[in-house]
């Protein structure tokens, strides 16, 4: 009961002093405790399942890997998990919210940092100190705000004209390579690696504000986001696809985003397979029709994923992501695999 009284901080640099580290999946090897998990019952055994299936995507040298991201796994710790997952090529796109890749990934590339803080803390004392929370984790508003004006001034850099989200985040991931304090933001990361990004619902993040700042700034000629192009461009990567996997963090548009491009590519006249391989780690429930966008099997049925080799894992990510990410990069099928850089095919 202790964590539930007043903590009794009052000055900004007294919350904001113990930044949150992420978890490096290569400095321990999780293959014995995924392996000994297969044999238990529960989550234990969804989460061996999922990453036994993660590992045959890895190993199906026609399988394109897709990351879907949701929610605030990165400012809890799970950054360099991701970064990681392009780096040693067990992904080969990325659909993530616009908050997972601009308020976080891009906000820490600027040299900014997330902060391990209190669910129990008055948030009015932390509004005072121009804090935001994200349950236990604390962020410097006054540098939120910097990032999205960050994002004005490469805004304004750039010729005015629409962009999809995956063109954008790829000029900030050319402004990253001269200007960011940490190296090896995932931006970053992707960018080297022709790995594509897509943020469906960009504006609700940093990037809407900072976008917002541009084109008051600039009223006449300004750049623009195209998300209707940009649904055509994550399509035309599934259809350039023998096979595809989904390694789903959350649910949401991300998840859902990702699974319609089967149907999309359908509408215009392609033949393509459901998605062969499917992995979901949420919280979310299905009890409400929903689950944060259909369950796998429910999907099926909409001939968007096939259940042959599917698994949800109903668990809190950063628990049990790390065993999964770390458990395939010691098993090292990502070292036989060619790159597919996506990025490449848009000019």
């Amino acid at each position: 009961m202790s964590d539930k009284k007043n903590l009794g901080h009052n000055r900004k640099k007294d919350f904001l002093n113990k930044p949150v580290e992420h978890i490096d999946i290569t400095s321990f090897d999780s293959r014995n405790i995924i392996s000994s998990m297969e044999k238990m019952s529960f989550v234990a055994r969804e989460t061996a399942n999922a990453a036994n299936i993660f590992n045959e995507m890895i190993k199906d040298k026609d399988c394109t890997v897709f990351l879907t991201l949701a929610g605030s796994t990165s400012a809890a710790g799970c950054m360099d998990v991701y970064r990681d997952m392009v780096k040693y090529n067990m992904v080969d796109a990325i659909v993530a919210t616009g908050a997972s890749i601009i308020d976080m990934d891009f906000f820490e590339a600027l040299g900014f940092k997330h902060y391990q803080g209190s669910q129990f803390q008055d948030d009015t004392e932390l509004r005072k100190n121009y804090i935001d929370r994200i349950y236990d984790t604390y962020i410097d508003e006054d540098e939120l705000q910097m990032c999205d004006k960050t994002i004005c001034d490469i805004a304004d850099k750039l010729e005015p004209k629409t962009y999809t989200s995956r063109e954008f985040i790829k000029e900030i991931g050319k402004y990253l390579k001269t200007n960011s304090k940490k190296k090896g933001s995932l931006i970053e990361t992707a960018y080297e690696n022709n790995v594509p990004i897509f943020c469906p619902a960009f504006t609700d993040s940093s990037a809407g504000f900072g976008l917002v700042i541009h084109q008051e700034k600039n009223p006449k000629k300004h750049i623009t986001i195209d998300s209707i192009r940009e649904f055509r461009e994550l399509t035309e990567i599934k259809i350039k696809s023998k096979g595809s996997g989904l390694i789903m963090i959350g649910g949401g548009v991300p998840k859902n985003f990702i699974q319609d491009t089967v149907i999309c590519a359908e509408l215009l006249g392609k033949d393509v397979e459901m998605h062969k391989y499917a992995i979901q780690i949420t919280v979310a429930d299905s009890r409400d029709g929903a689950c944060s966008s259909s369950t796998l099997k429910e999907a099926s049925s909409w001939g968007k994923v096939d259940v042959t080799k599917e698994q949800m894992v109903f668990a809190e990510a950063t628990s049990v992501l790390p065993l999964i990410a770390s458990d395939a990069y010691h098993r090292g099928e990502w070292k036989n695999r060619s790159r597919k850089n996506f990025s490449k095919i848009f000019g």
